[in-house]
Order: structure tokens, then C-alpha cells, then sequence
């Protein structure tokens, strides 16, 4: 019988749906949608550890700000308002007491961010662990899901690509560059750009780049029966990706598009709509479009498969 560390998350996640009872509602994304009353409660939860989370050079308040990043960028993908957020932490016990602080005044720091608070937690001994799980409301607007993209949609992506992926590198191997760092250890949750994107009715799909632009894009294709072809020279690539590559060698495309750890939003809507979109303030560029079969990059006049990425 396979091992979890042998097994890969997906395939974890579709066993784990197998041998448990069938939920009213989706859960489909990272996050589930619950009705309440008039309104639905969007929640989701995380788990960041010490080991595969927190690599030299970030702090204990950044480890914090990360654990609740990543739930808030999931409701900012279902065009979720944040209303709260509790935390339980599973620490060493010669951890300094003043750390445990500073973690919590990270998870504090992004909730004020996006305008809610720490509800509730609880702390236990453990080998380096903050999970966090965050609820957010739709206020009557209708969710953002992975499911919808349809044939000839248009793909976009909010802000900019591989920053966080050469924030890692550049700590890794002391560089200063301190805003690509910043982009690792202390990611933006596009949660006001989610609102506007849900309340435009506009967006056919959406997802977050937390495990990279191709494996967000496969996990829409996938769900969606359908492919996409990607445009290279559309691609927002962050200035800190031809640096880190040129010092390095190692290639630009890793960077862009295999790596996670970013907390962009990427969505699809009907090219006869980007005007609208436009509109609202949000930015975003187009990178590619939604086609019938086959995920491929167009680069150098060559299509390449475009595979789930390494995170």
C-alpha cells in the first residue's frame, strides 16, 4: 500500500473524497460555500510548516502573515469579503515565547490587511505548525469557482509573475533583493480585487496562483474537460526573473511558470467583456485563451506542453 509522502496531493485529496460522505455543498476549490440565511459563509483552511514553509531569512512574523495569506487568497478567489480568522499552532516547547508572539502578530497583520480579525485558536506542542482557517461572506454577490471556463474565453492573470519564485533563489544565495523577498515571505492576497472581479458577474472561472501559473491552469483545464494555449510574450514577468536567471542559469520559464508560492489571481471571462472588466479598476493582463483540448506554451514561434508545475 502506498505511503503519503509517496503519494502526490491530488491523488490524496481524490482518495480522501472516496471514503467519506458526499457534502451538500462544492468542494471543488479551496474553498467551500456554505448558504446561510440570505448570504453564503465561504471557509477554507491551510496548514504552513517550519520545514517546508519558512526557508532562511524569513522571519517568525512573516511565517505568520504567510499562514493567513494563503486562506485569504483563497476566498479572494471565490470573490469572498473576509469577516474572521482563527489559528491553532503546533510549536516546539523550547520555542521562545516572544516567537510564538511574533507569529500571531503576522496572522493579526494580514487579517487587519483585509479588514477582519483573530477570532479564536488554540496553541499545542509540536514540530512547527500554524494552520489557519479563514471564513469569509458573498454578500448576495455569487461565488467564483473553478468550474465555467469556457471554449474561447480569454485567460488572465492579475499583477505579476515568478517574483516569489526569485525571492527564494535570492535568499537561497544572498541576494539583495529586498521587494522579491518581500514577494515570498509576505504575499499580497488579492482579496479587493476578488470582490470587484465577483461582482461584475463577468468571470467564467477563477483560481490562485498559490502552486503556480501551470498547475492553476491545468487544475482549470482538468475540471473543465477542456486546454488552453498560453502566450509567452503576454506573460507579466516580474524584472527579478531575468535577473535571478542571468546570475543563476536556471531557466526563466521554471521561475514564471512552474513555481508557487504566489497569491495571484488567474481567470477566465468572454473576450467580448474585457472592456467591462477593465472598468473596475482591477489590473490584470491577458495571457492566453481557453481551447477545446491540449495546455500549451506558445514561445519562439514553438508549442510546448505545459505540465502541473514543482511546487
Amino acid at each position: 500500500m502506498a505511503k503519503f509522502g509517496e503519494t502526490d496531493e491530488r491523488e490524496m485529496i481524490s482518495m480522501i473524497r472516496g471514503c467519506i460522505r458526499a457534502a451538500p455543498c462544492a468542494t471543488d476549490d479551496d474553498a467551500a460555500v456554505m448558504p446561510i440565511g440570505r448570504d453564503d459563509l465561504v471557509v477554507c483552511t491551510d496548514s504552513v510548516t517550519f520545514e517546508r514553509h519558512m526557508p532562511e531569512g524569513m522571519t517568525y512574523e512573516q511565517f505568520g502573515w504567510m499562514a493567513a495569506a494563503v486562506n485569504m487568497s483563497d476566498l479572494a478567489a471565490m470573490g469572498a469579503t473576509p469577516i474572521g480568522v482563527v489559528s491553532a499552532l503546533l510549536l516546539p516547547k523550547d520555542m521562545e515565547t516572544s516567537q510564538v508572539c511574533e507569529i500571531m502578530t503576522g496572522v493579526d497583520e494580514c487579517a487587519e490587511f483585509c479588514n477582519c480579525h483573530i477570532v479564536g485558536g488554540d496553541t499545542k506542542p509540536g514540530n512547527g505548525v500554524a494552520s489557519v482557517t479563514a471564513f469569509g461572506v458573498m454578500e448576495g454577490r455569487k461565488p467564483m469557482t473553478r468550474k465555467g471556463a469556457r471554449v474561447g474565453d480569454v485567460i488572465a492573470v492579475t499583477g505579476e509573475l515568478g517574483a516569489a519564485a526569485a525571492g527564494f533563489l535570492a535568499l537561497a544565495n544572498k541576494f539583495d533583493m529586498p521587494d522579491a523577498v518581500s514577494a515570498l515571505c509576505a504575499p499580497i492576497p488579492r482579496v479587493e480585487e476578488g470582490i470587484a472581479l465577483s461582482s461584475s458577474g463577468l468571470v467564467s472561472s477563477c483560481i490562485d496562483l498559490s502552486d503556480g501559473l501551470a498547475t492553476a491552469l491545468n487544475t482549470i483545464c482538468s475540471m473543465n474537460g477542456c486546454g488552453a494555449i498560453v502566450e509567452w510574450d503576454l506573460l507579466p514577468k516580474s524584472q527579478y526573473v531575468d535577473e535571478v536567471c542571468s546570475r543563476l542559469g536556471v531557466p526563466d520559464r521554471e521561475l514564471t511558470i512552474g513555481w508557487g508560492g504566489e497569491y495571484e489571481l488567474l481567470f477566465t471571462f468572454d473576450r467580448n467583456d474585457a472592456e467591462v472588466l477593465y472598468e473596475l479598476g482591477v489590473e490584470f493582463s491577458m495571457i492566453g485563451l481557453i481551447t477545446e483540448n491540449d495546455v500549451v506554451l506558445h514561445r519562439d514561434e514553438k508549442y510546448e506542453a505545459l505540465g502541473y508545475g514543482c511546487y
